[in-house]
């Protein structure tokens, strides 16, 4: 662990030295014009009626203008709403996000550089449907669209690169790393509206964007250097970045960057430290784009991160009795150090003339590592097994025993755009294949982790078409068809499936800025390795053990694979309402709002199900096997809403939603669903619009409607303040309060133990956020022609 964190630092290093030198570069090379770039001019519906009259196609998002992608640069500059911010997530062909027929969400970088986010899920209160199951000893993020999450539900990509690092525990069964400082921007598409993303995303897409060379080098710069320190409180939170790109000349990008980002245990609101809740990330990425053609871009991109951090949760009391254990008993604790590698390969290709071909070719790999080493034993039981004057057992090991896991995944995504017109009939006919592989590799030294995250290949491949038409400026439609393959191999194991996915959408404008559509799509995951393959002994955590498992072990209860899982097929059903309208009380004022309802069903829902209770003398009657199954029905339905009107000199909106799900079998409600959100956010822009004050309510309603045996997540109101002032075209200022109100919360239900029904602890202990945070930071620009 040692020799992989110092590789990981001398990365980093390098790329911090690498990004200085770009800042500072010799001012010999030939100067550049200034970035190119061209968003989609409002009159795009027109452009194909004449090829005499075609507007240039518009760029990648990547190639936004800087007004839209750092915002902040431009001093006193009219404000983008973030709905207008341009995307290819729903369609995969350029549109803004308040146009697209589908619920998307954009956060920006000016968003989130003014939130100064802890961790990714800060940047989200203000989007609708998506919630997170963090936990506070762990840096992983782990996302949740509609109710939906675990096992690449929801489909999470970085610069093109799935993300699907797994690993069995008192966690979520999914999650990525990423640390927030990299990000330059987010696309959201809720439900599988986006299924010609990939497979497996019923829930939706979340596709990030790392910083970029138009993100730092501002228009008129050749180079440039931002570099970044903030500090907060609760606890010591310190955070330091610089990133710097060169336009080495007119076809030659070079850009890099570094993060370094601290804390120790924070307290919650009710005053109670959490413990573990202390970590060290470093991280940095790199990045090369080169035009070697008029209309192709090639871009080789890095991102590399090493999280250091300790999960798990330390006993709080006595644990003698069985009493005691329900309330004070931890769990093990392990020093964990995680890398993340992301390398991609992107060749895009768009001429204004050329309609034939618009394409864009991503060629990925992305590996998770994550060692650990067991510091921490929650009862003193274990010497028979690890020997005098340790403690252990057959499940999670000794003290001192060393486990790791790793995926490594790659990938490719191809796809192509041609357009053309019939009549008065604009089209777009959109095609292309994709693919991953995942590969799992478990290790553990005495434990079972092996077992319950199973090593295994999992390859994934798909191809679509999809057709959009436009007639005039009232009617658009979208249809699409989707085949998904998977193939699943073990050493015990080799299963498969595949299928067709429809989509279509209708929407009409019957008037400018009133666009009214509805759709339905099909999505298909095909199940996980851990899902298929899980089998083991649970830990007693000090108990008895119940119950001795097919592979031997004993524990608490066993778990089964089951080679017969189906997958997962979502149906969802939406209607939705688009509005925007420029110049309604003042020249310069603007509103945009997209409103939904939806019910998505999905069939053969997979759940971890347990067997029917049987006696256990003297000790009562418990679950013996636990299961992953294809539940007959899930149903999820509500309603979603993104709002802001913006007056120039002052802003208001509200986002939020209101869900409901449940399993139609059981009439139970799914644990995952966070049934209320409602984030409503104000602010003023003051000295010539350099100081900006805003405020921000999110209100969440407590999930109550939960299987046997879950605790509910608490219902809580978050108020934060934030401030940036621009002293300088090249100095900015911000600060902010986090949690103002100093709540206590618990975000999502917690599951209990199949012994007493009780919760587990150590999520328990570790799952309520942090109370009232301050920060402070600077962000200084250094650039020049």
């Amino acid at each position: 662990m040692a020799d992989g964190a110092g590789r990981s630092r001398a990365l980093i290093l390098g790329a911090s030295i690498f990004s200085l030198s770009l800042g500072f570069a010799d001012a010999g090379f030939a100067q550049t014009a200034a970035a190119d770039g061209v968003g989609r001019s409002p009159d795009r519906q027109k452009q194909a009626q004449k090829q005499s009259r075609r507007q240039p196609k518009p760029q990648n998002v990547e190639a936004t203008p800087a007004p839209v992608l750092n915002a902040r640069a431009q001093i006193g500059g009219t404000p983008v709403q973030s709905l207008d911010t341009i995307t290819v997530a729903a369609s995969k062909t350029e549109e803004r996000a308040i146009d697209a027929l589908a619920p998307v969400s954009v956060v920006t970088l000016e968003q989130i550089q003014g939130l100064q986010p802890k961790r990714l899920a800060d940047i989200f209160y203000n989007v609708p449907g998506v919630s997170f199951q963090d936990r506070g000893d762990d840096p992983a993020t782990a996302i949740n669209i509609r109710g939906l999450q675990d096992f690449g539900r929801v489909a999470v990509v970085v610069d093109g690169a799935r993300q699907n690092y797994q690993r069995s525990g008192h966690n979520a069964n999914g999650s990525f790393f990423l640390d927030p400082e990299l990000v330059g921007g987010v696309d959201i598409v809720r439900g599988p509206t986006a299924n010609i993303y990939g497979s497996g995303a019923i829930g939706g897409v979340v596709s990030f964007r790392t910083k970029d060379i138009n993100d730092v080098v501002r228009p008129g710069e050749r180079w440039g250097v931002d570099m970044t320190g903030s500090y907060g409180t609760n606890k010591d939170r310190w955070l330091g970045s610089v990133f710097a790109g060169v336009r080495a000349d007119p076809n030659v990008d070079i850009f890099g960057g570094a993060v370094y980002r601290k804390q120790s245990n924070y307290k919650d609101g009710s005053g109670a430290e959490i413990g573990n809740t202390g970590n060290e990330i470093a991280g940095g990425l790199m990045k090369l784009t080169v035009r070697p053609a008029e209309g192709h871009e090639i871009k080789l991109g890095t991102v590399f991160q090493d999280y250091q951090y300790d999960i798990g949760q330390f006993n709080r009391g006595p644990v003698l009795t069985a009493a005691q254990r329900a309330l004070y008993q931890g769990s093990s604790v392990y020093a964990s150090d995680t890398r993340n590698y992301t390398g991609t390969l992107t060749w895009k290709y768009s001429k204004p003339d050329d309609m034939w071909f618009d394409w864009n070719a991503t060629l990925y790999g992305n590996r998770t590592e994550n060692d650990q080493v067991k510091t921490y034993h929650n009862s003193t039981a274990g010497a028979a097994l690890c020997g005098a004057g340790n403690f252990g057992n057959n499940i999670s090991g000794c003290v001192g025993d060393r486990r790791g896991y790793v995926l490594d995944t790659i990938g490719i995504d191809v796809n192509n755009t041609t357009r053309f017109n019939v009549g008065d009939w604009r089209n777009a006919l959109t095609y292309g294949v994709d693919a991953f592989q995942d590969n799992v590799k478990t290790s553990d030294s005495r434990g079972n982790s092996n077992i319950t995250t199973p090593g295994g290949l999992r390859t994934v491949s798909g191809g679509f078409v999809q057709l959009k038409n436009n007639y005039s400026t009232w009617l658009e439609v979208v249809s699409a068809i989707r085949y998904d393959r998977y193939d699943l191999d073990s050493a015990t194991v080799s299963t498969g499936g595949d299928r067709f996915s429809p989509k279509i959408t209708v929407g009409v404008t019957p008037v400018a800025g009133f666009t009214p559509y509805v759709s339905y799509a099909e999505g298909y995951r095909a199940p996980s390795i851990t899902e298929t393959l899980i089998a083991g002994a649970h830990a007693t955590g000090g108990g008895p053990a119940l119950f001795v498992c097919p592979g031997g072990t004993t524990g608490l209860f066993c778990f089964l694979p089951n080679p017969n899982l189906r997958p997962e097929v979502g149906k969802n059903k939406e209607a939705g309402l688009n509005l925007k309208r420029d110049g309604i009380f003042t020249a310069n004022d603007s509103f945009r709002g997209k409103f939904n309802v939806f019910r998505n069903d999905v069939e053969g829902y997979i759940d971890l199900v347990g067997s029917a209770p049987v006696p256990v003398p003297p000790f009562g009657s418990f679950i013996q096997f636990y299961q992953y199954q294809n539940i007959a029905h899930a149903r999820i339905e509500g309603f979603e809403a993104e709002a802001m009107y913006d007056a120039g000199t002052w802003f208001v909106g509200v986002a939020g939603h209101l869900i409901r799900g449940k399993n139609t079998r059981t009439n139970v409600g799914l644990a995952t669903i966070t049934p209320r959100k409602v984030t409503t956010t104000g602010g003023v822009r003051l000295l010539d619009r350099r100081l900006v004050l805003s405020a921000q309510w999110s209100s969440f309603g407590a999930n109550n409607d939960l299987p046997t045996g879950y605790l509910p997540s608490t219902g809580y109101e978050l108020v934060n303040l934030y401030l940036s002032w621009q002293a300088t075209k090249d100095i900015v200022f911000t600060a902010s309060v986090d949690n103002l109100l100093n709540q206590y919360y618990r975000p999502y239900a917690i599951p209990g133990s199949s012994t007493d029904g009780t919760t587990q602890n150590d999520v328990l202990f570790s799952s309520p956020g942090p109370g009232t945070v301050y920060k402070a930071g600077l962000k200084v620009h250094f650039g020049g022609a």
